[in-house]
């Protein structure tokens, strides 16, 4: 009987349309033709102007022969250009590879050369580095060079024909075409990494469609929505908001770096009402003088993830009119895959309670099917009991499509049909996630298993301690012991190792608490996180 339902049902163009996120720009250029899209400084880009830059964008791509899997490289901070490159071009079928800012010449070369980069994009700001890289690769893209008229630092141009000329010289009537195969490359993003050579995650269309929506619904976007660009448009694509803000028909505001007094005046002055960040960005607003904070009526709700916020940053963001809700996610699931989805009975907690619920990583968001915690040597599902520790696994529809060129760790990666994350976890009896630790990270001592974010939260909550590390040391008594790396608050007054100690042996099991402190800036990577392989080397070297 089942039969009778297939019959002449298959799928034709009315019923199966690729998904791709540039739908979202169409749509709101429709539907807001006159409404801000993007503001940058005094400037005002409607949606109708912002769809009619990108058909031009994508109409110079293909007058210079660049289409369908070829690469563009963009180096540019958190600008029109980066936003609308995730438009132009992917619209003439083009790969979008927005390059981290904060990498060194060498690291940019080989991604230049390994993308085979057709196209350079490269803000003023930035052209001493990419000079450098490009005098490093035998790749020979085409320059373009950003010249934003918001930056007014030293720079240089590398004499390409400079991005606004581009535009100029694309056709504005460029159709706006979805790709034949949802499948297809829309972006490319290399993965930090502390060891070797980057890896080049590729995403597709149907997972940043789909991963848009998600984070849309995640993140409570509206068209009343006025998002703040705090989140590097580089990391993961901006955790997808470069399309999720259009999906919804929300205003993009842009900021080319995390200054926390512009923030707290872009807030106020265009009445933001969303931004993503890392913890630290959360930590710099609530370590912010006094002087760069301005007062603000509205509820600003704050996405944040990369590492698990500590609950006394939250507390205190709290307080100052920041709503914070907790993601979790890899470069290789297009940012966010997880969210910390807040119950109604968490109200009647105290602001403490609070906090330490809105740590936890929370359950798969609407674009993923699974995210579970497995025993990796049995593949068996950990116990719900907020104790037995596992490895997190996820598989939906926003996993990466694979690593370029790197069909092993592909393989490896996505082994068994689920995305292998490395981080470990629990899981409480409520099926919420908590992440306890990379795998390498857990601190093993006299037979105890030792979470270094554990001991990190409470480090956290020492009144005068801004940032806090804890690696394992190498002990000959006990294997290893905590060994916690701080930085001080700068109004702080004395404080010893001694003091540090006893504060976390007041706060936790004895055992847990650090052996030995040691202060001082922490070494971080390209992306704002904390370089525990450098600490780790420092603390065996003690």
């Amino acid at each position: 009987m089942a039969d009778i339902f297939e019959q002449s049902l298959d799928r034709n163009a009315a019923n199966h349309v690729a998904l791709s996120p540039i739908s979202f720009l169409r749509r709101s250029a429709m539907v807001y033709p006159q409404k801000a899209a993007i503001v940058h400084g005094d400037r005002r880009i409607s949606y109708s102007e912002m769809l009619e830059r990108c058909r031009r964008f994508a109409g110079a791509l293909g007058a210079r022969g660049i289409g369908r899997g070829d690469a563009v490289s963009v180096l540019a901070m958190n600008s029109p250009c980066l936003l609308e490159s995730h438009y132009g071009i992917p619209m003439a079928g083009a790969v979008l590879n927005a390059i981290n800012t904060r990498l060194d010449a060498a690291a940019i070369a080989f991604i230049l050369e390994h993308c085979e980069a057709k196209m350079f994009i490269v803000d003023r700001a930035l052209a001493g580095v990419a000079r450098e890289a490009l005098a490093l690769t035998s790749a020979r893209p085409v320059i373009v060079d950003y010249d934003d008229p918001e930056y007014d630092g030293p720079g240089e141009r590398l004499g390409g024909i400079e991005y606004e000329e581009l535009l100029a010289s694309g056709d504005p009537d460029v159709p706006v075409e979805l790709p034949a195969d949802e499948w297809q490359a829309i972006s490319l993003n290399y993965t930090s990494g502390t060891t070797g050579n980057p890896k080049g995650v590729v995403y597709h269309h149907r997972g940043a469609y789909l991963n848009s929506v998600s984070n849309a619904f995640a993140f409570g976007f509206t068209d009343s929505s006025i998002y703040l660009w705090t989140l590097p448009m580089f990391h993961c694509n901006g955790w997808t908001c470069t399309w999720a803000v259009t999906f919804a028909g929300g205003t993009h505001v842009c900021l080319r770096s995390v200054d926390p007094a512009q923030i707290f005046r872009l807030i106020a002055e265009e009445k933001v009402s969303n931004m993503c960040g890392a913890p630290i960005v959360l930590n710099m607003l609530v370590h912010a003088p006094a002087a760069a904070k301005r007062p603000f009526d509205q509820i600003v709700n704050v996405a944040t993830g990369g590492a698990a916020p500590p609950s006394a940053v939250i507390s205190k963001m709290e307080t100052m009119g920041f709503n914070v809700s907790h993601l979790y996610g890899l470069t290789e699931t297009y940012g966010p895959s997880t969210v910390c989805v807040w119950k109604p009975d968490w109200d009647a907690l105290d602001l403490g309670g609070r906090a330490t619920m809105l740590s936890r990583q929370g359950v798969q968001t609407a674009a993923f099917e699974d995210a579970k915690v497995f025993d990796p040597e049995t593949f068996l599902e950990v116990a719900w009991d907020g104790a037995q520790i596992g490895e997190i696994f996820i598989r939906g529809n926003a996993v990466m499509k694979g690593y370029l060129k790197n069909p092993a760790a592909t393989e490896a990666a996505l082994a068994g049909g689920w995305f292998h994350t490395g981080d470990l976890a629990v899981v409480h009896p409520d099926g919420y996630i908590e992440v306890k630790d990379r795998s390498k990270d857990i601190i093993i001592s006299g037979g105890e298993n030792i979470s270094s974010l554990e001991v990190e939260e409470v480090l956290y909550r020492h009144p005068d301690i801004m940032e806090a590390a804890v690696v394992a040391r190498p002990d000959v008594k006990w294997g290893e012991t905590p060994c916690a790396f701080v930085t001080l608050r700068a109004e702080a007054g004395e404080v010893s190792e001694a003091d540090v100690i006893a504060y976390c042996r007041d706060h936790m099991a004895h055992f847990k608490a650090p052996k030995t402190v040691l202060f001082g800036p922490l070494p971080k990577t390209s992306t704002g996180k904390i370089q525990k392989f450098v600490l780790r080397e420092r603390a065996a070297a003690l």
